[in-house]
């Protein structure tokens, strides 16, 4: 087998899952999802018909991610966020041919608790704070927190708070990558000419 599976686990057949893909306890895995390589989805996640998850995506306990979300490479799914999929759900009207689509561009970070409203695009590398409720797009690197979250700073691929100097440079503490802020977007400086 080229992916492991708790035996708690339901995996429904059909469903498509990524060589050194992990699915730990009560998890239940939808026929039509696609699941990429080396993800590790925890305790007690629900991944819906027609999820899209890319390689090495971490899924914490308590996920529930449904249908009409797309998350790229290297996104990390705090413990009990989770995932919306129409605007205005009633149990008695029948919807699901109104589900928004959700995407979570690649190494973007959701904290745990957040709720992300559907039809909307969390950009490359952003952080989404703690009990966050997004409900309008995420620019890359933006770190937003709060409801309904609000940006209140920028991120380094690595996760830190950037801190621009006057001519709009700043510097990963960790990695020592630049970024450059321009027009109101982060921009690694290796994408554009300095």
């Amino acid at each position: 087998m080229k992916y492991q599976a708790h035996e708690t686990a339901v995996v429904d057949a059909g469903c498509e899952i990524g060589e050194g893909t992990r699915v730990w306890h009560f998890s239940h895995i939808m026929a039509g999802s696609v699941i990429g390589k080396n993800c590790n989805l925890g305790q007690n996640v629900f991944v819906a018909s027609g999820v899209r998850l890319g390689d090495n995506v971490k899924v914490q306990n308590n996920v529930s991610i449904y249908t009409g979300v797309v998350c790229e490479d290297d996104v990390f799914l705090g413990p009990s966020c989770v995932f919306t999929n129409v605007i205005n759900p009633r149990s008695a009207v029948p919807r699901k041919d109104q589900y928004k689509k959700t995407l979570v561009e690649r190494g973007a970070s959701i904290g745990a608790n957040a709720t992300i409203l559907c039809g909307h695009v969390i950009g490359r590398f952003a952080m989404i704070g703690a009990g966050a409720v997004v409900t309008r797009d995420v620019p890359p690197y933006a770190l937003v927190v709060g409801n309904p979250s609000r940006q209140v700073g920028w991120v380094s691929e690595q996760g830190h708070h950037l801190i621009f100097d006057a001519n709009g440079i700043a510097v990963c503490p960790e990695s020592g990558q630049r970024y450059a802020l321009r027009d109101g977007k982060v921009l690694e400086l290796k994408d554009e000419a300095e």
